[in-house]
C-alpha cells in the first residue's frame, strides 16, 4: 500500500509563502504521476497542480499559475508545491495524490492514492 504524507501546512498572510511537501513510501515513486488538489469548506476538491513521472510535465489551474510551482525529488521520494504571494482564497485542505504510470489528470477519480491533507490558512 502507497502512502503519502504532507507537511508545511499552516497559518499565513496574505502575500506571504509556504512550502507544501508530499513524502511517498513507495520506492518506485519515479512511476507514478503526481498531483495536489485542494478542498475548501463548502466547496469540491479541485486540481491545483500535476507532475508527471519524469519531472519535466508540468499542469496548473488558472487561479495559481505563476503563483505556485510543482516539483519532484524522486531519489527523495517526495513531491513539493511552492506557493508564492498567497491569497485568502488560497485556504484550503491541500491533499498531495498519485497515480501509477499515468498523465497528468485534472478528476480526482484518475488517482489512485491520497494523503490525509495539510491545512493552509491565508489571512487578509
Amino acid at each position: 500500500q502507497v502512502q503519502l504524507v504532507e507537511s508545511g501546512g499552516g497559518l499565513v498572510q496574505a502575500g506571504g509563502s509556504l512550502r507544501l511537501s508530499c513524502a511517498v513510501s513507495e520506492r518506485t515513486f519515479s512511476n507514478y504521476g503526481m498531483a495536489w488538489f485542494r478542498q475548501a469548506p463548502g466547496k469540491e476538491r479541485e486540481f491545483v497542480a500535476g507532475v508527471g513521472w519524469s519531472g519535466r510535465s508540468t499542469s496548473y489551474a488558472d487561479s495559481v499559475k505563476g503563483r505556485f510551482t510543482i516539483s519532484r525529488d524522486n531519489a527523495k521520494n517526495t513531491g513539493y508545491l511552492q506557493m508564492i504571494s498567497l491569497k485568502p482564497e488560497d485556504t484550503a485542505v491541500y491533499y498531495c495524490a498519485a497515480r501509477l504510470y499515468g498523465t497528468i489528470s485534472y478528476n480526482t477519480r484518475a488517482y489512485d492514492y491520497w494523503g490525509q491533507g495539510t491545512q493552509v490558512t491565508v489571512s487578509s
